[in-house]
C-alpha cells in the first residue's frame, strides 16, 4: 500500500489510543457503528458524540462511553483532545461538514457519499492534501469479507476473463416502517438512490474491475412522495424531489460491459447483488450482508457455496472501513477508502444523470 505522510498524532502507535469523535448519531450510527466500536477497545477512545438532539447525544455518550458529548458541531470541531471524526451526518451536510473537519485538522471517516457533487469532493481531496491529514470515504464495501473473495477469485482467473457484470442497489419503497429517524434527506434535493444505494455496486465493481470509461443511462421518477407511517417523523410528508429509479450501463473498456440499478422502487429481489459473469464461471454474492455465502459456478461442477469468515454477526460491517481509518493513521498509509475513488463514483453518477437528461452516451475520464 502505498505510503504517505500524515500529520503527527498525539499518540504513540502501540501504545496509546485513537482519539475518535462521531458527529451525527441517527440510524446508521445506532444500528452499525455504535454497537461494533468494541471491535476497536483497545485501539481508540470514544472522545465526543455530537448530534442535533440533546437525548440521543446524551443517550450515546452514556450507553458507550464517551468523555464528551455535544449538540453543536462546531464543538467537536475545536475539541483539541479528538484526532479524527466519523462523519455521519444526512448527505447533504457531507461537503460542509467533511470541509470543516478537515480545516479544523481532523482525520476523517466520512459515510457515503464524500460529497453531493464532483466539484465538492474534489475541494475535500485538496483539502486533505494540503494539512496532510487521511480522508477515508464510505462506503467500506472493498473491505467486507465476501467482497474481498469474490476479488481474489477474479484475480485469481478462477472464472475467466470477466466480459459481462449485473448489480443493484435497491434502497427500499418507501415510507421504510420501523425507520428510526427522519428519512427525508433520502429523497430531497442532493440525496437519492443512486448517491445512497448505487456507490455500492459502483464501489464493488470499479474496485474490482478498475475505471468505467462510458455510462448510458436512463432514470425517472416513479413517485411525488409519501406519508411517514411511524417513528419520530410520523405523519409528515416527504416529497420525491430526485429520480428513484437508475438504470445504468457501465462500459469499463476492452469489451467489458457492466449493469447497474439502484432505486427505491423495488421491495425486493431474489437476484445476488452482485455478479460477475466470466468465461469460465460466474461469482455471485451479497454485497451487504457479511454473512451470506459466495456462490461459484465453474465449467463442469454445479454451484459451489463458500461461507466466508467474518466478525459481525450479520449485515454490513461498516466498522471495518473505521478500523480502516486507524490502520491508515498508525502505519502512515494511504487509504484503500481514497478521496480519489469516491470521486471517480460521483463522477459516475453524474454523467449517468447526464445520460439521462440528453439521451447519449458519455465520456468518464476521471480515473483513481
Amino acid at each position: 500500500m502505498q505510503q504517505m505522510e500524515t500529520r503527527a498524532l498525539n499518540f504513540s502507535p502501540g501504545h496509546d489510543k485513537l482519539n475518535i469523535g462521531i458527529l451525527g448519531v441517527g440510524d446508521v450510527a445506532w444500528r452499525d457503528y455504535l454497537p461494533e466500536l468494541h471491535r476497536l477497545r483497545d485501539r481508540i477512545e470514544l472522545g465526543a458524540v455530537c448530534a442535533k438532539h440533546e437525548g440521543r447525544a446524551r443517550t450515546a455518550a452514556k450507553q458507550y462511553h464517551a468523555r464528551n458529548w455535544y449538540t453543536d458541531a462546531a464543538r467537536i470541531y475545536a475539541d483539541p483532545e479528538i484526532n479524527a471524526v466519523i462523519n455521519l451526518t444526512p448527505i447533504q451536510a457531507h461537503f460542509e461538514t467533511n470541509l470543516e473537519l478537515l480545516r479544523n485538522g481532523k482525520h476523517a471517516y466520512t459515510e457515503k457519499p464524500l460529497a453531493s457533487t464532483v466539484a465538492e469532493a474534489k475541494i475535500l481531496c485538496e483539502e486533505a492534501e494540503q494539512h496532510r491529514l487521511v480522508l477515508a470515504c464510505a462506503p467500506a464495501v472493498l473491505l467486507f469479507p465476501q467482497v474481498r473473495f469474490a476479488k481474489s477469485l477474479y484475480d485469481n482467473g478462477e472464472i475467466g476473463e470477466v466480459f459481462s457484470a449485473r448489480a443493484y442497489g435497491h434502497g427500499g419503497v418507501p415510507p421504510w416502517r420501523g425507520y428510526p429517524s427522519d428519512p427525508s434527506p433520502f429523497f430531497i434535493q442532493g440525496g437519492g438512490p443512486a448517491l445512497d444505494m448505487g456507490v455500492y455496486p459502483l464501489h464493488a465493481l470499479t474496485g474490482i474491475l478498475g475505471p468505467v470509461k462510458r455510462v448510458t443511462a436512463l432514470t425517472s421518477r416513479t413517485r411525488d412522495g409519501f406519508v411517514v407511517q411511524d417513528g419520530p417523523a410520523q405523519g409528515k410528508y416527504v416529497p420525491i424531489q430526485v429520480d428513484d429509479n437508475w438504470q445504468m450501463l457501465l462500459d469499463f473498456g476492452t469489451g467489458r460491459i457492466a449493469y447497474v440499478a439502484a432505486n427505491n422502487c423495488v421491495q425486493d429481489s431474489r437476484a445476488p447483488q452482485l455478479e460477475l459473469h466470466g468465461l469460465k464461471g460466474t461469482i455471485a454474492l451479497n454485497l451487504l450482508d457479511v454473512s451470506a455465502p459466495v456462490e461459484i459456478l465453474r465449467v463442469g461442477s454445479d454451484w459451489e457455496r463458500v461461507q466466508v469468515p467474518h466478525q459481525r454477526a450479520a449485515g454490513p460491517d461498516h466498522i471495518l472501513g473505521v478500523e480502516h481509518l486507524v490502520d491508515c493513521l498508525e502505519h502512515a498509509r494511504a487509504p484503500v477508502l481514497s478521496a480519489q475513488h469516491a470521486i471517480h463514483v460521483l463522477d459516475i453518477i453524474e454523467h449517468a444523470a447526464r445520460s439521462a437528461a440528453e439521451g447519449r452516451t458519455l465520456a468518464v475520464t476521471s480515473t483513481f
